[in-house]
């Protein structure tokens, strides 16, 4: 299966705090998840956690390479510029990323919040999310009981499956 391309400086294991959710569920394409994901107006349809989202410059409704977007998840205001977009093409998976950032000095949060999203044999596909976060926020995140990253990340989930299959 497909991995997450991480830029450097935000590969697991070095950062402040990292997360990781994957489902595997049948009867689902990447070509009918990805407009869920790939269009971030829809998130507060499915996903509780997000709010206010706008794109910079008149840009949007969708993403595309280079294209800067806010939003507030976590409690945090966040500004945001996509570094990575493929749309679903047969045989390779969908991969949409974004460095996402909150915050000056000693408050600022750094993140490189990842997706990927492929068709796998018998009917299935996959999603895999993952974020790697730098800064003193996301020390904090990672030593919070439950991790609010892994179960946020997991209701996101939740939520696109339940919208693509409504769909």
């Amino acid at each position: 299966m497909s991995d997450i391309l991480w830029p450097a400086g935000y590969v697991p294991g070095f950062t402040d705090n990292y997360c990781s959710n994957e489902v595997i569920v049948a009867g689902l394409t990447t070509g009918e998840i990805w407009p869920f994901l790939n269009i971030p107006a829809r998130w507060p349809t499915y996903y509780r956690n997000c709010a206010g989202i706008s794109f910079h410059d008149g840009k949007g409704p969708d993403f595309e390479n280079g294209v800067r977007f806010r939003f507030s998840t976590f409690g945090f205001p966040v500004e945001a510029r996509i570094v990575e977009h493929i749309a679903p093409v047969t045989g390779q998976p969908a991969r949409v990323a974004w460095h996402g950032w909150t915050g000056d000095g000693e408050s600022r949060l750094d993140v490189h919040h990842a997706w990927l999203i492929e068709n796998l044999s018998g009917d299935r596909v996959r999603i895999l999310t993952q974020e790697t976060q730098n800064g003193a926020p996301a020390k904090e995140l990672a030593r919070t009981v439950p991790n609010p990253m892994i179960n946020g990340h997991q209701d996101w989930l939740d939520g696109l499956i339940a919208a693509a299959r409504a769909a």
